[in-house]
């Protein structure tokens, strides 16, 4: 591709196309904005792992054809991103097809079995979360929410403001 030294071409092809390939993954977001890193849906985790997978792919390829395909892929993701984003924000449909609701898994102290079968979550893990979160006594957990990303908030103290569980189910 560059030159005719199959090891120096290979160390050049690595540096400079994965160079490339992440400066360009840094104009787009530039463009599109920040929100297309972000893991607030399934989607967005979703893109975020197709551009790394993309990002990789560009930097291993072994002809040009290869590295321009997956240059124009990463921009037709950001272009898709931006295009959901605005049908999210129109339809109610597809904002309903795409979005989870964040689960109510602990509430006062007490953990809701039914809401960690539904949402396949061992109590275990949930145990593991809580201690993470440096929770001494199930007595102070408020509320434990596992969000639309998958990630689990654990929410601890002497009170709880309600509006934090607004758009939280809770069966």
């Amino acid at each position: 591709m560059f030159l005719d030294n199959t090891l120096y071409d290979l160390l050049l092809r690595g540096l400079i196309l994965g160079m490339i390939a992440l400066a360009f993954v840094v104009v787009q977001i530039r463009i599109v904005g920040l929100r297309s890193l972000s893991k607030m849906t399934s989607f967005d985790f979703v893109m975020t792992v197709a551009l790394g997978s993309l990002v990789a792919g560009a930097a291993q390829a072994s002809e040009w054809t290869g590295f321009v395909q997956a240059m124009l892929a990463m921009a037709g993701l950001f272009i898709f991103q931006v295009i959901v984003a605005k049908l999210r924000k129109s339809s109610e449909t597809v904002r309903d097809m795409l979005h989870n609701d964040p689960i109510l898994l602990m509430r006062d102290g007490k953990i809701d079995h039914a809401a960690l079968k539904r949402s396949r979550v061992a109590e275990s893990d949930l145990r593991a979360k809580l201690r993470e979160a440096n929770v001494l006594d199930y007595s102070k957990v408020r509320a434990v929410v596992l969000e639309t990303t998958g990630d689990v908030s654990v929410l601890h103290g002497d009170t709880l403001n309600d509006g934090l569980l607004q758009d939280v189910a809770t069966k």
